[in-house]
């Protein structure tokens, strides 16, 4: 094939692939075809959902940020950002947390269950307080990191003194098989112009599965909704325009670890993607183990951990 042949089908393809469509170019001596994709829809912080039509087989990275303590009537319709990114991307209406207090729905949506060492305790991660279980830190091998906001130092284990750090509230520091990667891996979150998570967004450094823990003021814990609410709207743009995101290789779900003890564990739970159509809801019952099932399945993990094994997964209800 001569090259200007050549020139003229790729630049054809481009134009057709500007309008939505996707196209493969045989090109000369390759023996193989390109594929060529392109958006239907520009990415952004206003319309950040359903501008791409095809999933990937599998994601490259998945976020799960946590809020605190309280129901899905609580975040849908009175918080003002929620409800819009709820409505502008999908939304989980019959989703459930797992137990109380906080920790055992955090290690419940990581492992699969609930060990009888964290059961009904909010304790620190010394002593039997603990888990040998298998989680899906470890199923992502060394590419996974905690971001937890106001931490004072990599994996801390104690509550700080002002208790806007909780590690009961990053799961990681509980499971004995983390202790090594959880000294690298699980570390301060940062601000949105400096900081971990912020340099991963930017340089395209993310890990494979991302926690994000904000602090006791901004997770709602300590009841303000309106500072959960105001953080998600600070954060969450941030990660739209990353070219992790834009490129259609991420998925960000946002959840509560539990309710406030007012509705049966009834919580709110979003799901971002590209491509998941603006205005998605579905009302199938899932739960945390839901949650860690289509984790797993994003990420191209077979073997599915716990109650995740025979969970419902969100995955084709959000087109993901």
């Amino acid at each position: 094939m001569k090259r200007s042949t050549t020139r003229a089908l790729v630049l054809g393809a481009l134009a057709i692939a500007a309008l939505g469509a996707t196209v493969h170019v045989a090109m000369a001596g390759s023996g193989h075809a390109r594929k060529v994709v392109a958006s239907e829809a520009a990415i952004s912080a206003s319309a950040p959902c359903g501008g791409l039509t095809t999933p990937p087989a599998t994601f490259q990275h998945v976020i799960t940020i946590i809020e605190e303590n309280h129901s899905y009537s609580q975040a849908i319709g009175p918080e003002p950002y929620q409800t819009s990114l709820a409505k502008s991307c999908g939304l989980a209406s019959n989703y459930y947390a797992l137990s109380y207090p906080s920790l055992p729905n955090y290690v419940g949506m990581t492992s699969g269950a609930i060990p009888s060492s964290v059961a009904n305790k909010d304790c620190t991660p010394t002593g039997s307080c603990v888990t040998s279980s298998n989680s899906i830190f470890q199923q992502v091998g060394t590419s996974w990191k905690v971001y937890a906001e106001s931490m004072p130092s990599n994996c801390s284990r104690l509550n700080t003194s002002n208790g806007l750090y909780v590690p009961r509230h990053t799961a990681a520091p509980y499971y004995t098989a983390e202790n090594t990667n959880c000294t690298k891996q699980s570390v301060p979150l940062g601000t949105t112009t400096t900081g971990a998570l912020q340099a991963d967004l930017a340089n395209g450094t993310l890990p494979k599965f991302s926690f994000v823990a904000p602090n006791t003021t901004n997770d709602a814990h300590g009841g303000c909704m309106s500072c959960a609410d105001n953080w998600l709207k600070t954060w969450v743009p941030k990660i739209i325009a990353s070219p992790a995101y834009q490129n259609g290789s991420t998925v960000l779900f946002i959840t509560y670890d539990s309710d406030a003890k007012n509705s049966g564990n009834h919580v709110a739970t979003i799901v971002v993607s590209p491509y998941t159509k603006a205005g998605t809801v579905s009302a199938t019952k899932y739960t945390h183990y839901s949650l860690l099932r289509t984790e797993e399945e994003l990420l191209g993990v077979t073997t599915y951990l716990g109650g995740a094994n025979t969970a419902a997964s969100m995955k084709s209800a959000f087109h993901l």
